[in-house]
């Protein structure tokens, strides 16, 4: 058993290491020596546990990713709710989770991170995307909407989202920003066959009472 904390222990710490030197060096510009050096070990013992700097990226995406599902996934557990409330549940949960870690994610954006950038959005698409379609099968078999292709407007439904309100990508401001969820919502609304303006109902109603539980903290 300890072989098994220590070889987790030595790699999270080399994910820990590398991810801030990637935060401050940018992706490109860091390179496996600089790894090596901070975090004190030898190029056999970082090859032991990743093969390229490039899998050491895929496993900070991962940690992101798991974070987001594993709250999903709670979401859809509880059995008290609604789907439309497990439904803005999940994007809220998503959005505190994107300003949490804003620090983190503001590194992202520049140019020498790019890949990594883009390895974050299409790994949240991918990891998202199936937890959504269960929820929309849920709402579908209660209902509460129909969707025809649950998984595949949840796919587009998140890339836009996500590419939309992504500042690395696009720079607007405050007005911009709610006119695009807007137009975001009425396409989710289409795609769910909801009527127009149900869902940012239901967004600003969920918003509303978590700022009343904040509140009340």
């Amino acid at each position: 058993m300890r072989v098994i904390k220590e070889y987790d222990e030595r790699r999270s710490e080399i994910i820990d290491t590398a991810e801030q030197l990637f935060e401050t060096k940018g992706y490109d510009k860091c390179t496996v020596n600089d790894i090596l050096k901070k975090v004190g070990i030898a190029k056999g013992t970082f090859y032991y546990y990743f093969k390229s700097k490039e899998e050491v990226m895929d496993a900070i995406v991962a940690k992101y990713t798991d974070i987001i599902t594993s709250r999903a996934e709670a979401v859809l557990q509880k059995k008290d709710m609604s789907p439309e409330e497990k439904l803005m549940d999940l994007f809220m949960a998503m959005r505190i989770e994107e300003k949490a870690n804003s620090v983190e994610l503001d590194s992202l954006h520049k140019p020498e991170n790019a890949l990594f950038h883009q390895k974050v959005l299409s790994q949240t698409v991918t990891a998202m995307a199936p937890i959504l379609e269960k929820l929309i099968k849920e709402g579908n078999e209660k209902k509460v909407w129909h969707s025809k292709y649950p998984l595949q407007y949840m796919q587009i439904f998140l890339a836009a989202s996500l590419t939309l309100l992504d500042e690395g990508i696009f720079v607007m401001d405050e007005d911009s920003k709610h006119s695009i969820m807007e137009a975001l919502f009425s396409m989710l609304e289409k795609m769910l066959e909801l009527p127009e303006g149900y869902c940012m109902q239901l967004l600003l109603k969920k918003s509303a009472e978590s700022e009343n539980m904040d509140g009340m903290k």
